[in-house]
């Protein structure tokens, strides 16, 4: 029996994930305490209950693009702007944002906001854009740092053996008391040196046990971890050939724009070979304004801050803001995402999304 395509259509199960796990897999592939202290990531419109199919991407979420995502049956948009970020302080038909908030909520539709999560990420926007120029070496500007589990070392420097036992009967039900595991030992405990890791919450307690045994021990503070290969911006060492006028090509082609704005150093020209560079999505001046590099990639920058660059021997490659982080979406996140969710929900990106600002 020959059975239609359009049978076969109708008959395939959609299959659907709960808005809570799409949030923790999300949350997990970019830890949102990696973006900007004073960003706003996350979701941010959650409906009461929702079962998700499609994830719809855009760089940002405007009325048009909304309708864009509503036609299309979307009820999960990952806007990389976040739509809202100052305190809506109602939600009326007055304002665009508080209609897309209104909308968003009336369908039933979840929206959630990386940002500078994904600026930081390794393999993130930054990254991205580092491809332009080329084979080379990529550091983050300013290197992300790992919160520790833990608050607090306790370091055992000096006991004797039998302090020792009794020194591990002791932490050992202090432990058992621990509901929520913020102490560790962190090496063997009959071999000194010795390390108790705790949160500052249980940090008297176990003060208070190991100064009733007879040790030496001192408390320090324990430190954040740097993540050498994410943070905000990226420095570039070449490895390969490019001139400027090749990077701005090549940028070209990584935007589908057919214009970029450049600032030639009074020395350089088109033809200048690029030893050193740095990009930073978006508005990149706050981060790259120190670094000394040939050339210099970001969405936009003031014209003050162009001219200080150029001269002082730094050429600049202005994409606009959203163009320097558009194409991330389609070129990387897109097929990430394919795999982070095992191809069971289908990542698409918006048509109707531009920068508002076009070369006429």
């Amino acid at each position: 029996m020959r059975v239609s395509a359009s049978f076969l259509r109708s008959s395939l199960q959609k299959v659907t994930m709960d808005l809570k796990e799409v949030v923790r897999l999300l949350n997990d592939f970019a830890p949102l305490e990696r973006a900007g202290s004073w960003d706003n990531v996350g979701l941010l419109v959650e409906p009461s209950s929702l079962s998700v199919s499609k994830i719809f991407l855009t760089n940002d979420l405007t009325e048009p693009v909304l309708e864009e995502a509503i036609a299309g049956e979307a009820v999960f948009i990952l806007s990389y702007h976040p739509p809202v970020f100052k305190p809506l302080k109602k939600i009326t038909r007055s304002h665009w944002k508080e209609r897309i908030v209104g909308t968003c909520l009336e369908k039933g539709i979840a929206v959630y906001s990386p940002h500078t999560a994904y600026d930081a990420l390794f393999g993130g926007v930054n990254d991205w854009l580092a491809i332009a120029f080329g084979e080379s070496s990529v550091l983050p500007v300013e290197p992300s740092v790992k919160a520790p589990s833990y608050s607090h070392q306790i370091k055992i420097v000096s006991a004797s053996s039998n302090s020792l036992d009794e020194l591990q009967r002791s932490l050992d039900n202090l432990i058992s008391t621990c509901e929520d595991q913020s102490i560790k030992i962190l090496s063997d405990s009959h071999h000194l040196p010795v390390s108790v890791l705790c949160s500052k919450k249980n940090l008297p307690s176990c003060v208070n046990v190991i100064s009733k045994t007879p040790v030496e021990f001192v408390v320090s503070r324990y430190e954040c971890v740097p993540e050498f290969e994410a943070g905000i911006g990226r420095k570039v060492t070449l490895t390969s050939t490019q001139t400027i006028g090749s990077v701005v090509e090549k940028l070209k082609t990584m935007t589908g724009l057919s214009h970029v704005r450049l600032a030639l150093a009074a020395s350089h020209n088109l033809d200048t070979v690029v030893k050193t560079g740095a990009v930073c999505a978006g508005s990149g001046i706050s981060v790259l304004r120190e670094v000394q590099a040939d050339l210099l990639v970001s969405g936009e920058m003031s014209h003050h801050d162009v001219l200080e660059y150029t001269q002082t021997n730094r050429s600049v490659i202005l994409l606009e803001h959203s163009n320097s982080e558009r194409g991330f979406l389609s070129a990387v996140l897109q097929p990430k995402l394919q795999q982070l969710f095992e191809d069971k929900l289908s990542v698409v990106v918006s048509q109707a999304d531009h920068d508002p600002l076009q070369i006429v």
